[in-house]
């Protein structure tokens, strides 16, 4: 098998690339562990910036979004004593988009069904190879038969636990990692959102996000020490606990119904460095990881993507370097910045275990800053709505 760029993992960076690529007639293979119908049962991001938002459209499968995903204006952040509304259409100019990841991985694989690219499902063993060559090559096994694919770049879009990132020297890698003590009890239900803009919520009682999906499916999240399990939390107990963490204005309007999904994610903060190794390049979570808190998971993927199918059609096309060397340092900046955010979100929101009175004072201390500064509001915004490209 040959090609000009092997891209390992069929998620929506995958997906996404390998469509950008396809349309300027830049060839590309996906190889996929999963099967398409495990990766299109992944409950993930739901918010999309509107940079992601634009690149779907530069990409052709911008046309159901715009049909059913749901533009949002601006969200709230509360405490129990205080709730601000971040206006992110008035302080911005610009809004962000509720439409889920499955709903993106769906009209990606659709589109490119459609140019008849090369996706296999089920490879196994994948191993890169000369990397520091012209040219390059992946070995792994599918349907029970040893295969090679020949190409002239790797695009690593593989997860955290894929090859791509490890296939790096281990010494030749910068990591760096902040675990928090906590992670995101989620549910998805088939009931009418509690609010029509989302709340992120700090109570006594631990955090809460109210998001939705659409107008009659929702996405609830409650904080959870790391030691509980989704079997700890029936629906009932779910409910009770999310009512009283969420303003109660909002918590009277809450319709409650039997979850359809229920998950916990731990949060964690990770990047590795550098997203280049000689042909091959690093692209959403095989190289770094942010907490949901800025809804900046897939967000960040998009913006890798962004950048390197630019620095590949350059580089296939035109046989210009400078987009392929250019692009860790570039998507790294956007990275960090994120990161940073992020990082600011989770600590504004969140209790910690075993913190004093002085982190508590500073949380309420820093949403009445928001609440009295329109420049400190403009802040979060253009970070939550997505800084350039």
């Amino acid at each position: 098998m040959k090609t000009q760029v092997a891209i390992i993992g069929g998620g929506p960076s995958g997906l996404l690339l390998s469509q950008l690529l396809n349309r300027v007639g830049v060839e590309t293979v996906v190889l996929e562990r999963s099967t398409r119908e495990h990766v299109l049962s992944r409950i993930r991001a739901g918010i999309l910036e509107w940079g992601a938002v634009d690149l779907l459209r530069e990409a052709g499968v911008g046309d159901r979004m715009g049909k059913e995903g749901i533009p949002h204006d601006g969200c709230y952040m509360t405490d129990e004593d205080l709730m601000v509304h971040i206006d992110f259409k008035h302080l911005t100019g610009k809004q962000v988009m509720v439409y889920g990841q499955t709903e993106v991985t769906t009209d990606l694989y659709a589109a490119q069904d459609t140019m008849g690219t090369q996706i296999l499902h089920g490879v196994e063993d994948v191993s890169i190879h000369d990397l520091d060559q012209t040219q390059s090559y992946v070995t792994f096994r599918h349907e029970g038969e040893e295969k090679r694919l020949d190409c002239l770049f790797v695009a690593g879009c593989d997860g955290f636990h894929g090859v791509s990132r490890k296939t790096i020297p281990e010494e030749k890698r910068s990591e760096f990692e902040r675990v928090y003590p906590f992670g995101w009890l989620g549910i998805l239900s088939h009931t009418p959102p509690v609010n029509d803009e989302l709340i992120y919520s700090n109570s006594r009682h631990g955090f809460a996000l109210a998001s939705m999906r659409n107008e009659n499916l929702v996405r609830y999240y409650v904080q959870v020490p790391l030691t509980d399990t989704v079997e700890d939390w029936s629906d009932d107990r779910f409910w009770e606990e999310f009512s009283r963490r969420i303003p109660s204005e909002a918590a009277s309007r809450l319709v409650t119904g039997p979850s359809i999904e229920k998950s916990i994610a731990p949060l964690r903060s990770f990047v590795s460095e550098p997203l280049r190794w000689g042909n091959l390049f690093l692209v959403g979570d095989a190289a770094h990881i942010v907490p949901p808190t800025g809804a900046k998971g897939l967000n960040l993927a998009a913006s890798d993507v962004f950048y390197l199918h630019q620095a590949l059609i350059d580089a296939v096309k035109s046989n210009s370097q400078t987009g392929i060397e250019e692009y860790s340092a570039r998507a790294l900046q956007r990275i960090w910045k994120a990161m940073r955010f992020s990082w600011q979100m989770t600590t504004m929101l969140h209790r910690f275990d075993g913190e004093d009175s002085f982190a508590e004072q500073m949380r309420k201390s820093t949403l009445r800053h928001l609440a009295d500064s329109e420049t400190a509001r403009r802040d979060l915004a253009e970070n939550y709505i997505g800084l350039p490209y």
